[in-house]
């Protein structure tokens, strides 16, 4: 039997916990009895009944969650379409086209499409444009993991029901689109994760008068980091990490890399 490598396990327990302490710290100090988070004073869920109260970021919360759900359904409906057709149809510039907004820095993305809303369609930056921005990088996460999981079937089960004389509509209602169901939650699912706690993008593409949570959250540290932010940090690490392992269930193959 192969001993393990000490010296591996050692780097990769040192990278995992460069990366998971600083949350753990972040979670811990959320129940901090202080206004300041330079030393633990004492127990108390204080800060989350005070962000229960706080007008601005419940409606920055509810910014938030509309155009996450608003985007990561349109980004599904297109990401389908679009999966399916690199994978029928093999066009050279499709995935060139679907899969740019995935692969371009997320500064980039957010400084074309505020050039794109102002210069081209001189169009006043807002709940619109948000929406817009987060349905554009939210297309090719959908489109790779449909394409994913239709590559992975036989398709002899298509050809099956042409020859039983399936209309092309029949065939994707009661073949296609049962089987790639999973796909499309999990893509859902991720692009909700994605849409509701991208700051980058959605600084650029905001405007004045809307203000997502992560925008809130930005807003209050520049002043101080008190334990409210904390808490808000710390509801929102546990949605993302709810709705990923919630994908996960439903596309592990392809979230694992493996198709």
């Amino acid at each position: 039997m192969k001993r393990p490598n000490i010296w591996l396990w050692t780097a990769s327990l040192a990278v995992y916990a460069f990366l998971y302490i600083p949350l753990a710290v972040v979670v811990i100090f959320s129940f901090n009895d202080s206004m300041l988070n330079a030393e633990w004073v004492g127990f108390t869920l204080d800060w989350y009944a005070k962000l229960l109260g706080d007008g601005e970021m419940l409606r920055a919360a509810a910014n938030s969650l509309l155009i996450a759900l608003l985007s990561s359904s349109i980004a599904t409906a297109l990401g389908a379409m679009a999966g399916i057709a690199m994978h029928r149809w093999r066009f050279r510039w499709l995935p060139f086209l679907v899969l740019t907004p995935v692969a371009m820095p997320e500064i980039l993305l957010g400084v074309s499409l505020l050039l794109f809303f102002r210069q081209v369609l001189d169009l006043t930056l807002g709940f619109f444009s948000i929406l817009v921005a987060h349905i554009t990088f939210s297309i090719g996460f959908v489109a790779v993991i449909v394409r994913a999981r239709l590559a992975g079937m036989d398709e002899s089960i298509f050809e099956a029901a042409r020859d039983l004389g399936a209309t092309p509509w029949a065939s994707f209602r009661r073949v296609t689109l049962p089987l790639i169901l999973p796909a499309l939650v999990a893509g859902f699912l991720m692009s909700f994760t994605l849409s509701i706690d991208d700051f980058v993008i959605t600084f650029f593409v905001a405007g004045v008068g809307v203000t997502t949570l992560p925008l809130q959250i930005y807003s209050m540290i520049k002043v101080a980091v008190t334990p409210e932010v904390n808490a808000v940090s710390t509801l929102l690490m546990a949605l993302t990490l709810t709705l990923i392992l919630t994908a996960s269930r439903f596309a592990p193959d392809v979230l694992r890399g493996r198709q």
